[in-house]
């Protein structure tokens, strides 16, 4: 909406920010911390009544990993949150360094302590509906509520909304799907099952061959075991789940993908990344959303079922809770001024203006016998590094985006898109819109190495290394 045009509606302003962060999820917390903390007077707006998006709404634990020789690629403010929630109980290290093991209930809370402590404000169940643009700058956003349509303008907007709701309509160009079909990767519906004797269980898995007893871990009393089941993957539980189908408990399709994980602080419960849902895929589709929604919560049924008939250790147990939202892999991915390519991530290709490492594979969600899936790794012991150039959007000034939607082809997001990476992407630019308003500058003329160095300033894993090769 153009500027003019806002002013004849005559929507009041609520709100005056320098810094504006749309969006809760996984990003937008970290980014609007570091606003915060950068001296900026920042304001986070969130769609739901906490903030965490699919860490918390759509229960997506544990973190995949992001380190190398036991230590973690990006550290600042994503290591501290995992900090806070191992000192509380509800958060754990694998042994291979990973901290991304956590309670999805109680990052809630460590996510209001620290916006609390940073200063930043947050305003809950405030809907983004629409961007105020002036002489071709976002200049304010339109957001929906029970207070009714209100604006908020700010100096700088930072888009964490995932899908990339507020570079779309600022008109800021995208791509969205695989490149074959535009298809993309599938979403999840997931939920917790409770009152499962584990140490039963485990005897049941080990047995089978399929419960790694090798598997320890730091900061939980609970033992953090892992399992899962896809057809033709050569997993043992392959055989249970033959049975089951047989049995009429559970449909062919339930069997594509499977996964359990305890969870760090709730003895007695497993952690379910399923029911995948592959069949309406969009996320920006409220359609497909609802859809997912409705099959999920029957799927979740029906493994409930397989659990309490097949799996000893589960005969008692019970779906203790379901993610509110689905957990969505990737939708829009905004054009910006460097787009992260499948060679950048398979090259391991390092950028002076980095400002986030990984080293996850491209990981492509695909039912069994589809084409494009599976996991493809990058050099052992190496990562690449994602400009910032890939945070600031072409065509528009004053927006930043951070998280799944930063700008990158489709299998160079299938591995940039996990919460450690994400988290770090909101941290800088969190930094990046405050540094540009103290400068004076949009966030396109900040120099991406002085953003680096001040990260590196403020905890984050990003030194420059004399010794490796940088990509323009």
């Amino acid at each position: 909406m153009k500027a003019e045009e806002f002013r004849k509606l005559g929507i009041p302003v609520c709100r005056e920010v320098d810094v504006l962060v749309v969006g809760g999820g996984t990003a937008g917390p970290v980014a609007a911390v570091a606003a915060a903390r950068a001296g900026a007077d920042t304001l986070i707006i969130e769609d739901l009544g906490f903030l965490g998006g699919t860490q918390t709404g759509a229960m997506v634990t544990p973190q995949m990993p992001n380190v190398i020789a036991g230590q973690p690629l990006n550290t600042g403010i994503d290591y501290e949150i995992n900090l806070r929630l191992a000192s509380t109980g509800a958060g754990s290290t694998y042994r291979d360094g990973n901290a991304g093991w956590f309670d999805p209930e109680m990052l809630k809370c460590i996510l209001d302590d620290l916006l609390a402590e940073s200063g930043a404000k947050v305003r809950f169940f405030t809907r983004f509906e629409d961007v105020i643009i002036d002489a071709g700058k976002v200049v304010g956003v339109i957001v929906l509520s029970k207070s009714g349509r209100q604006a908020i303008t700010a100096g700088c907007i930072i888009d964490c909304s995932g899908d990339g709701d507020v570079a779309f309509r600022a008109g800021v160009s995208y791509e969205t799907g695989d490149e074959r079909n535009g298809r993309n990767q599938p979403m999840s519906v997931r939920f917790n099952l409770a009152n499962i004797d584990i140490a039963r269980l485990s005897l049941f898995l080990e047995t089978l061959g399929s419960f790694d007893k090798h598997l320890s871990a730091s900061g939980s009393s609970i033992p953090l075991i892992h399992t899962a089941m896809v057809w033709g993957g050569g997993w043992p539980l392959e055989l249970v789940f033959k049975d089951a189908v047989k049995a009429g408990v559970i449909k062919e399709s339930d069997g594509n993908y499977f996964q359990i994980f305890t969870v760090p602080g709730r003895p007695g419960e497993l952690a379910f990344n399923c029911p995948r849902i592959s069949d309406h895929t969009d996320g920006t589709n409220v359609d497909h959303l609802s859809s997912a929604m409705r099959s999920g919560r029957q799927a979740i049924r029906r493994y409930a079922d397989f659990c309490r008939r097949f799996l000893p250790g589960c005969e008692n147990s019970y779906v203790s809770c379901s993610a509110v939202i689905p957990g969505v892999r990737e939708t829009r991915r905004i054009m910006g001024l460097y787009q992260l390519t499948t060679e950048d991530v398979l090259a391991a290709r390092k950028f002076a203006d980095a400002v986030a490492r990984c080293n996850y594979p491209v990981d492509v969600h695909r039912d069994p016998g589809e084409e494009g899936g599976g996991l493809t790794h990058i050099p052992a012991g190496d990562y690449y590094e994602i400009p910032y150039r890939c945070l600031v959007p072409e065509q528009i000034d004053n927006l930043l985006v951070a998280g799944r939607c930063l700008s990158a082809t489709f299998e160079a997001q299938a591995s940039a898109r996990i919460q450690p990476v994400c988290r770090a992407l909101g941290e800088a630019a969190g930094v990046a819109a405050a540094l540009s308003l103290k400068f004076g500058i949009s966030p396109a003329e900040l120099d991406g190495v002085k953003l680096r160095r001040e990260l590196v300033t403020r905890g984050a894993s990003l030194e420059l290394s004399p010794n490796k090769e940088t990509h323009s």
